[in-house]
């Protein structure tokens, strides 16, 4: 959970970074890659991720532009990528010119329960690893070169050399 909204920030940036780095490796025939015939397709777990970034916060009566939950997923995966920018940076301005650290402090009704601000932006996080996570299973099954998020890719302990993690 989070008391202060620099701490936040902090966080967001490189979380948004990462995803960024993601979104911006994925093609406009990878969108339709899935697991099986009834899971998610790769466009809309990406585009699930755009939207809960405006969905979620909205709950807790902050303001800013965003897409609605009933958007249909583009069918450009530099569009998805682009409103990605567009509204993370837009919940983050919202954060940091409406909220002061208090503000993480209040509740909110988040899917029937109550949640602390500061709480919401933490699952909120998590909830875009989370995706994230199979978004590049994904990816790798559409064939597309993953981004290093946490650590080197399989491709990159190559390029610097080294052997690659035991399979």
């Amino acid at each position: 959970m989070y008391k202060h909204i620099k701490d936040f920030a902090a966080t967001w940036q490189n979380e948004t970074e990462a995803t960024m780095r993601t979104l911006e490796m994925l093609t406009d025939e990878s969108l339709g890659q899935q697991v099986t015939s009834d899971h998610r397709t790769l466009g809309r777990v990406a585009w699930h991720l755009v939207q809960t970034l405006h969905e979620m916060p909205s709950r807790t009566g902050l303001s800013f532009e965003g897409p609605g939950e009933d958007m249909p997923v583009p069918a450009s995966a530099a569009d998805i990528a682009s409103v990605y920018k567009r509204t993370s940076q837009a919940l983050l301005d919202a954060i940091q010119s409406s909220w002061k650290d208090e503000n993480l402090l209040i509740m909110s009704d988040m899917y029937g329960d109550q949640w602390s601000n500061g709480l919401m932006l933490d699952i909120l996080v998590k909830h875009e690893i989370h995706h994230r996570g199979q978004m590049t299973v994904l990816m790798r099954q559409a064939g597309l070169r993953v981004p290093d998020l946490y650590g080197p890719t399989k491709e990159q302990w190559a390029e610097y050399g080294a052997l690659p993690p035991v399979i």
